[in-house]
Order: structure tokens, then sequence, then C-alpha cells
């Protein structure tokens, strides 16, 4: 039954993500504002959502912390930013199932997702990371491919975390990222 239910909520995601990127085209010239929802794991932004026109203050050193609390086809996100000497030196986001094992550790997913999206969470996981370190600011991330549903929500995701850390607050966020069953 549980594997009935993995391969059933890999097919959504499957398809969500072919829905998404279908519907998720770079509208860079567009400026009319979107709304996305912080506390909905579904939230999708396009380019001119309040992401991409954040701006940052000083940042405080600490570690910053943001978890779903719900799972959502298996996963949830875990989100932790380190701050040094007002810089984020280190950008951990990462999805993880009820045994807090990694997607990007998931061949199955991987394999299947990349089949279907040209990309995958071994592939874009670490380069959603590596992108916050180089610019300090989510809202000069570009989007990946294939990606766009899981780099809104990394780039939201950021945003409240970097928001966090210009108050100094390290208490975990916690997103209520209501699933329906």
């Amino acid at each position: 039954m549980k594997f009935k239910k993995l391969v059933s909520g890999v097919a959504m995601l499957a398809l969500s993500t072919i829905l998404l990127a279908a519907c998720g085209g770079d509208k860079k010239d567009d400026t009319s504002a979107s709304s996305s929802t912080a506390s909905s794991s579904t939230a999708v932004a396009d380019s001119s959502s309040t992401a991409d026109s954040f701006v940052m203050g000083e940042l405080k050193d600490g570690e910053y912390k943001l978890e779903e609390k719900n799972y959502n086809n298996g996963y949830r996100v875990v989100f932790t930013i380190v701050v040094k000497d007002g810089k984020i030196t280190e950008s951990k986001y990462d999805n993880v199932n009820e045994e807090g094992k990694s997607k990007v550790d998931d061949a199955d997913y991987n394999k299947k997702m990349e089949k279907v999206a040209k990309t995958s969470p071994e592939k874009y996981i670490p380069e959603l990371n590596k992108a916050l370190l180089e610019k300090q600011n989510p809202s000069d991330i570009d989007t990946i491919t294939g990606a766009t549903h899981s780099t809104d929500s990394f780039k939201e995701y950021a945003k409240q975390l970097i928001e966090a850390a210009e108050k100094g607050d390290t208490k975990t966020i916690e997103i209520d990222n209501q699933v329906e069953k």
C-alpha cells in the first residue's frame, strides 16, 4: 500500500512539474505583481514576485532555520542558512522524507524527474544552494527550468530566513504547508 502511495505521489509530482513548467514561462518584461503564499508549499511566484524585488538589510551572524510541518508527496523542505560577518556563508536547502533522507539521494525519483523535466533534485538543489551563496540575495537567483516551483519556494523561504537574519531571530520558522490527502 505504501509503495502504491509512493508511486502515485511521484506520478502526481511529475505531472505537477510538467504543468508548472508549461505554464511558468520566463516573464521578465511583466511588471504586474503576483502573489505568493509563504504558508503553502504550492506557492508559485513569477519573476515579478516580491522575492524578486527583495531589498536586503544588514544580516546578523547566526544560524537560521526554516522547516515545513507537513510532507508533500513524501517530502518536506528543511532549510538552514548560516551568516558570518554579515554574509551568508552556508545554505542548506533540502527536501527530506519521514526517515530524514534527502530527495537528492532518491535515485528513482531523480531518474523519473530527469526524464520528464530534464532536471532533478540531485542537480537543482545544490545549484540553488550555490546560487544563494554567490548572489546573497534570492531575487538575483535565476529560475531553474524544470524546477520552477522548487526555485520559487527556495527564493521565498530564503527571503524569510534573510528577514530573520536581519532581526537576529534564530527561532526556527515553521511553515504550515497544509497538504490535502
